[in-house]
């Protein structure tokens, strides 16, 4: 029993800790496309947040600043995505598209270029990283039969970044259905016409949603490579950026739906981390190519057979062009 439960307690630990870049990815992917325009460029803005983080970290040993760079790298990118799709009326996809592959050379380049290590940022020491928060009494209470180990082990014990992509959700659930910039956020990605008829510049609603967004991907960035790792690796994003696009159709558009979408993805992915030790009989390879693909099957088949209509904002990827 004791042991039946701390492997549940570890492999719900490792669910946490695995489900934070997709919710805070999925997050900003709300904001964006909820105001009406799709971000494909999610994947190329965590990845470049990760790298900026990781380099800013290492040179100035300090975790903050490192956060600090990764959400001005993900603004700036932001920026030229809104610059192509809303200023200009772009197509938004070919803009988050581009996005997506000039992050993913652009950053092996300058690995290459500053550190010369393959494609990678030295190894940050600790106090480059973001350290653990022990939660107040979690080793008083360790030894409590049942609520102890929950506390200390599930709860207590994850960086400080771990607990603000938790908060956004019902920080994001306030701000869509709470204050005036989100339910104007949410009229402009069903009718912009009324928002602009009602004399709210479409344009300025739009960038202040891809704002909000390029906050969350740096800080999943961040939390990449200075958080829950100890450098920069190219492409260690591996396709979480897409992961959230997906958890976010699966959630329709709902802040709350999104956490527990990205909280079955990083189960799926614990899940398969955790069966990697067991022998399926196949050999080893091949049972471990199947474990390891294991979350991005189950994703395709959920979204494809479980998922039912989903109806995405009604103004979502048409550019907006005032009448005159």
């Amino acid at each position: 029993m004791q042991e039946f439960m701390s492997t549940t307690i570890l492999l719900l630990s490792s669910t946490l800790r695995l489900s934070v870049p997709l919710i805070l990815c999925g997050l900003a992917g709300l904001y964006s496309e909820r105001s009406g325009v799709w971000d494909i460029g999610l994947e190329g803005k965590m990845l470049f947040a990760a790298f900026a983080a990781a380099a800013a970290a290492y040179q100035f040993d300090s975790a903050w600043v490192g956060l600090f760079f990764a959400i001005l790298v993900a603004v700036l990118l932001s920026l030229i995505h809104g610059f192509a799709s809303v200023t200009h009326q772009g197509n938004q996809i070919i803009s988050g598209v581009a996005i997506n592959f000039i992050s993913s050379g652009l950053t092996v380049l300058l690995a290459v270029g500053w550190f010369s290590l393959g494609g990678r940022t030295p190894q940050l020491q600790p106090e480059a990283r973001f350290p653990t928060v022990v939660l107040p009494f979690a080793e008083e209470m360790r030894s409590v039969p049942g609520i102890g180990p929950i506390y200390a082990d599930l709860i207590s014990g994850y960086n400080i970044l771990v607990y603000v992509a938790f908060a956004a959700v019902p920080v994001t659930w306030w701000v869509f259905h709470q204050t005036r910039f989100g339910l104007r956020l949410r009229a402009v990605g069903e009718n912009p016409a009324a928002v602009d008829t009602a004399g709210i510049s479409v344009d300025w609603l739009r960038y202040r949603a891809l704002l909000c967004g390029a906050i969350l991907c740096g800080i999943a960035g961040a939390y990449l490579s200075i958080a829950q790792s100890a450098g920069f690796v190219r492409e260690m994003s591996a396709g979480k950026g897409y992961m959230a696009l997906a958890a976010l159709i699966f959630a329709k558009w709902r802040p709350v739906p999104v956490l527990f979408a990205c909280l079955l993805f990083g189960f799926l992915e614990a899940l398969s981390i955790r069966f990697q030790a067991f022998d399926f009989g196949l050999g080893s390879a091949l049972s471990t190519q199947i474990v390891q693909s294991l979350p991005y099957v189950l994703t395709v088949v959920l979204l494809a057979g479980f998922m039912g209509r989903a109806i995405p904002p009604k103004a979502g990827g048409i550019p907006y062009t005032k009448e005159r």
